[in-house]
């Protein structure tokens, strides 16, 4: 298995070792030949990227989908499943209705079935998989990502549901296996409307609004580890002097005499060791801090010992040793600090949309793609918008160096069954706002879903800002939420809603305005915040042949140009006016947006990323008048 280097350009892909790959002949229902997988193809007639036009049954997201917390002993199960579609409350399919490719979504054209999954309905898949139980082992079921409400059964036998889209579950099998086949069935349902958090899903897109997903949208996989395993670890970093502290979570029975041993190295020298228990406390003495210049990565091996010192469980993770905080300048305004260092975050607003996978990237290399071209171009930051990531995409972030503010996925954008809003009127920067109302019920799972981003994300050294709301979407308990955050994860900032409605609370204050970048500086109340332009610009460009959709409305803020050349005077007047704005305390800017999504046509690429509308070298060039810190 490949060691995870800081300055190594790829990822660890765990392979299974041969006890492993004993253990864990897997097959689907079917195919008992070749026939199935040769059979299986995209939809037609769909716009792909060139990374989507390259997959199939044995290539479909094959890498190590947990990189902070990595174990040689795992067994990836995408692939082809049987599925089938049945009325939201209709039992159990004896027949099934054809083959999906799983991780890619039932919309999408990678998963080769491309149907559009209704509010009543429910979503069915099933596969067999051969197993053999090993006596003092533990057989873990991963799902990194289902929109929207799960449930899983093994052998007939339920092992439990899960409510939310967007983050990884996952369930204890080993009690309900049985030597030989064992058949898993996966249930989804997704209504795609009310308070359900879903970002920018719709059932009618137009506009800012997408293409519904459902069902199985990110990596399925096994792993097998001790009766007494390491199942989570929390980490934390200083810079004076430069410290990680880690704090190791163990599941199963505990066992006498247990200790965990942690080992930390850079570029593959070993710098430090310790043992025991509870939190660890790691001091690196000329210790070398993350930054996007410089994005420095500590490797971690971590192991269970028991009393006799015996490695019972092992995993990797790593560390980036940085500080997030904000100062004032000169000029008395608040700005962003890394490593106590006033930053300026230069980023574009990035959705993670694909034309042939939706929010399921048709790669690895593809998703990393993205965030490559946008380091080239001489941006330090993305705001990734309403949507969480497979987790190979914020460890990607946390190597080559990109800040992130990470939104999380809002819900109550429609007309609710009983006529109230779910989201309020948008105010904007006016002050005193209004609140949705949203009941206990509501709320809970609202912050159940928070919480479980901000537990699943807390490791990277990427993300140093959280938004919990976006322009009034779902908007409710805005100064409690805030609140919340603020104490629960105290080593970042919180925007607690970019672009309004604007509460005093947090510390950021953040105005949208298209096309061109504006604040409201006139209100002297947000010189007590850090004071941003979470969104503008927005140009548009069609490039004829790479249009989602040539029959829809088809746009860019501002109406689009008559010229390639307009295209780009009108992204530099953007830039000349930002320019202006940090001179008179603005300390960020973000760009709509990476990428074309579906009928937006403003994006720096076009959806299928097949064109770039300015080369990344010209950007870079342009940028260098923001002074912000990007290049290595």
């Amino acid at each position: 298995m490949k060691t995870y280097y800081s300055n190594d350009r790829s990822f660890p892909r765990a392979a299974a070792g041969a006890r492993w790959c004993i253990l864990f002949a897997v097959a689907i229902t079917g195919l008992g030949t070749a026939r199935a997988e040769d059979a299986w193809k995209a939809v037609p007639d769909k716009m792909m990227t060139r990374w989507g036009k390259e997959v199939q049954p044995a290539n479909a997201w094959r890498e190590y989908p947990r990189p902070q917390l990595e174990r040689a002993d795992w067994q990836n199960l995408n692939g082809l499943w049987d599925y089938a579609i049945t009325a939201k409350d209709a039992a159990q399919p004896t027949e099934w209705q054809g083959k999906i490719l799983v991780p890619y979504c039932l919309e999408s054209a990678l998963s080769g079935v491309g149907k559009f999954l209704k509010p009543d309905e429910a979503l069915w898949y099933q596969r067999s998989i051969d197993l053999k139980p090993q006596a003092g082992r533990r057989v873990l079921l991963n799902f990194e990502a289902v929109d929207y409400h799960s449930t899983v059964w093994l052998n007939g036998k339920p092992l439990g549901e899960h409510i939310g889209g967007n983050t990884a579950f996952s369930f204890d099998v080993t009690d309900k296996l049985q030597p030989g086949a064992n058949s898993l069935v996966v249930r989804a349902w997704d209504t795609t409307s009310g308070k359900q958090l879903r970002g920018k899903q719709t059932l009618d897109p137009s506009g800012i609004w997408y293409t519904r997903v459902s069902g199985i949208w990110q990596t399925v996989w096994l792993e097998e580890v001790s009766a007494r395993y390491i199942s989570d670890v929390a980490i934390s970093t200083t810079i004076n002097p430069a410290t990680i502290k880690l704090l190791p979570q163990l599941a199963g029975e505990k066992l006498e005499g247990e200790k965990v041993r942690i080992t930390a190295s850079m570029e593959g020298k070993k710098i430090a060791t310790a043992e025991g228990s509870g939190e660890f406390k790691m001091i690196f003495e000329g210790g070398k801090l993350w930054s996007p210049a410089q994005p420095n990565l500590y490797d971690l091996a971590i192991e269970l010992l028991d009393a006799q010192g015996k490695v019972i469980d092992s995993v990797k993770s790593y560390a980036g040793i940085r500080e997030v905080g904000q100062k004032r300048d000169a000029s008395g305004n608040l700005r962003f600090t890394l490593n106590g260092e006033e930053i300026f975050h230069w980023g574009t607003l990035d959705q993670g949309w694909w034309p042939d996978g939706l929010l399921t990237p048709p790669s690895d290399a593809a998703m990393c793609s993205d965030i490559d071209f946008l380091k080239s171009a001489g941006f330090n930051m993305i705001r990734k918008h309403i949507k969480v990531e497979p987790r190979r995409y914020y460890a990607h972030c946390d190597r080559v160096g990109m800040l992130l503010w990470q939104d999380q996925v809002s819900g109550g954008t429609d007309k609710q069954p009983n006529g109230k809003e779910a989201s309020p009127k948008w105010t904007r920067m006016e002050p005193n706002p209004a609140d949705a109302t949203w009941s206990d019920e509501e709320h809970a799972q609202w912050m159940k879903e928070l919480k479980a981003m901000m537990d699943q994300l807390r490791n990277h050294p990427s993300i140093v800002v959280w938004v919990p709301f976006n322009e009034a979407w779902g908007q409710h308990r805005t100064v409690d939420v805030t609140k919340w955050v603020m104490e629960y994860d105290p080593s970042r900032l919180v925007n607690c809603a970019s672009g309004g409605n604007f509460w005093p609370a947090g510390h950021i204050a953040d105005h949208h305005e298209y096309p061109d970048p504006r604040f409201p500086f006139e209100q002297e109340r947000f010189n007590a915040y850090i004071k941003v332009v979470g969104e503008f610009g927005g140009h548009g460009w069609p490039e004829p042949g790479h249009v989602w959709d040539t029959k829809k409305r088809n746009w860019g803020y501002g109406g689009l140009p008559k010229t390639k050349e307009e295209y780009l005077a009108r992204y530099v007047k953007s830039l000349d006016l930002l320019t202006e704005l940090k001179a008179k305390g603005i300390a960020a800017g973000i760009y709509t947006q990476t990428t074309d999504v579906e009928g937006e046509l403003n994006g720096l690429l076009t959806y299928d990323r097949a064109i770039v509308k300015t080369p990344a070298e010209k950007l870079a060039e342009l940028h260098q008048r923001l002074g912000a810190e990007i290049k290595k």
